[in-house]
């Protein structure tokens, strides 16, 4: 009776964390990961540094919202398979319930231009900035590692492409195979407790494949709505590295084409979903309520997220025995070390190029960052005081 006690204790606690950070959490996948590192590692401690960077780098590798599966990785950790699905629902729940609401009742309204959402904006670069400023002392402490990094930075900003990523993260996994020899005690220490089996893991990558591979073909075989919307955004979910903005592209080719939204209809929902906190992928959440009202819109949500859990439920059992390898902890410590040049690539664009337009813009971001990193105000209040600031110098 006491275990199912504290398991119900525990989930609840996710809940309502991960449900705070769906509220606040504005500003895309790198600056989400930037508010995580803050609540789960810096505040809660449920993972080590070491566990929490392997982890992001795990996600990098795998298609699909990164930054959802550090999340729904985090609460397997701290709770199981329900621990994932709980850390979820309350990250993603407030902004499929604000798109789907938006798709619903409010398609006249354009938040993207409003000050409030600017100064969210800007609240991102303190966010990320802070991440950056943590992240980068952990990940990249020698001249090896800070080079990797920096390439990856160049990279990413000079050749902007959708697979650039994938290549960074590869080049820089061979890198740390030949290079980095981790030999830091600290690092191997650290341990990751991850209560699925194997055999778990292996069901769960093989459904993903089979999904893939069979719902194209139930969708010829039907004239179900339901079934080819649930293949489009499943395979839209399943083929997408390099986070939310790049899924955009393959949406569009699967709704306009195909009668399902308009492409003003397509550009205002994606305006809202900018304008909302949590994953860009609960754009799918206000395609799917266009299309066929509010059972659309949780039908899209479920098949676009639905390959991140088989991902991360299929990889995990496996991760923690690769990791301990020494040459697979090499190329973790390039990895982890292009993780730091690709957020600082963000950064600068596009957080800071769509949020710092002007000098008070500068200055009131200054001020955000040092309420939070100095001053360590927790994020809640900052995103509070971001959004009255915006308003006050828009």
């Amino acid at each position: 009776m006491k275990n199912n006690e504290k398991s119900f204790s525990r989930l609840l606690e996710l809940f309502l964390v991960s449900l705070k950070l769906g509220f606040t959490s504005f500003g895309g996948p790198i600056a989400h990961l930037g508010y995580f590192h803050n609540e789960y590692i810096r505040r809660r401690k449920w993972l080590d540094e070491k566990s929490y960077a392997d982890l992001v780098a795990l996600c990098q590798f795998l298609p699909g919202p990164a930054s959802s599966q550090v999340g729904i990785g985090i609460g397997v950790m701290r709770a199981g398979v329900l621990g994932g699905i709980t850390a979820f629902i309350g990250f993603t729940l407030p902004s499929v319930i604000v798109l789907i609401l938006f798709a619903l009742l409010l398609k006249g309204w354009e938040l993207g231009d409003a000050g409030w959402v600017h100064g969210l904006k800007i609240v991102a670069v303190a966010v990320v900035a802070q991440a950056i400023m943590g992240m980068s002392a952990k990940l990249a402490p020698d001249l090896t590692r800070k080079a990797i990094a920096l390439i990856a930075l160049v990279i990413t900003l000079l050749l902007p492409a959708s697979f650039t990523q994938v290549g960074i993260i590869l080049f820089s996994a061979l890198i740390g195979y030949m290079l980095l020899k981790n030999n830091d005690p600290s690092e191997r220490d650290s341990i990751m407790r991850i209560p699925l089996t194997r055999k778990f893991g292996a069901i769960c990558l093989s459904l993903f494949l089979a999904l893939l591979l069979l719902l194209p073909l139930a969708r010829e075989a039907t004239d179900s709505k339901a079934v080819a919307m649930f293949d489009s955004f499943y395979r839209s979910g399943s083929l997408v590295f390099g986070g939310g903005h790049v899924v955009l592209p393959l949406l569009e080719r699967e709704v306009v084409p195909n009668g399902w939204a308009e492409k003003s209809n397509f550009l205002a929902g994606y305006g809202a979903a900018q304008a909302v906190p949590g994953p860009l992928f609960t754009f799918a959440a206000y395609l799917g309520a266009v299309i066929s009202g509010w059972k659309g819109g949780l039908i899209a949500t479920a098949a676009i997220f639905l390959p991140a859990f088989l991902l991360i439920f299929g990889a995990l059992p496996f991760w923690d025995a690769l990791r301990k390898n020494p040459k697979i902890r090499g190329s973790l410590a390039g990895v982890n070390a292009a993780v730091v040049g690709i957020l600082i690539a963000a950064f600068y664009t596009p957080i800071w190029t769509s949020s710092i337009q002007k000098p008070s813009d500068f200055a009131f971001a200054a001020v955000l960052f040092s309420l939070l990193v100095f001053w360590k105000l927790p994020p809640w209040v900052i995103v509070f005081v971001g959004a009255v600031g915006g308003l006050l110098i828009g």
